[in-house]
């Protein structure tokens, strides 16, 4: 499933950082812009997956739907 983000990347001394303005939590650094946007990529992902974890964790029936919000 694609999803799309926006990154706010900020150049920091020597090192670019990078944070998820959707996802709190989701951030990373990097040497160039490329490799921060693929930091945030898999930290994407980890934030995403960790937040369904425990959403549902110990919970006996989970119902999962999709649902579209035009923003």
């Amino acid at each position: 499933m694609l999803s799309d983000y926006t990154a706010i990347i900020v150049k920091s001394g020597e090192w670019y950082a990078g944070f998820v303005k959707e996802l709190p939590g989701a951030h990373s650094q990097g040497k160039t812009v490329e490799e921060v946007k693929e930091n945030l990529k898999e930290a994407i992902r980890m934030v995403v997956e960790s937040n369904y974890r425990h959403s549902i964790k110990g919970y006996k029936k989970v119902i999962e739907e999709k649902i579209l919000v035009n923003v």
